[in-house]
């Protein structure tokens, strides 16, 4: 997923969407764990993008601030 497309997202949205991509790589960790991952490189990609959301979150938690000073 791109960076555009979380930065467009609410907050309610992007903490769901980092809950909902935390659930999905649990379940793609344990299927690379049981050998049934065709593509391990997912796992990464999920990862980067939880990351990529946070980022967003963290952004805009510290412009909230700075603006409220």
């Amino acid at each position: 997923m791109k960076a555009k497309t979380f930065f467009e997202m609410s907050d309610k949205e992007l903490i769901n969407k980092i809950a909902e991509l935390k659930e999905e790589l649990f379940n793609l960790r344990f299927k690379h764990a049981i050998n049934q991952l065709p593509n391990p490189m997912v796992i990464s990609q999920c990862k980067k993008d939880i990351a990529r959301a946070k980022t967003v979150l963290n952004q805009r938690a510290t412009a909230a601030k700075k603006a409220s000073k």
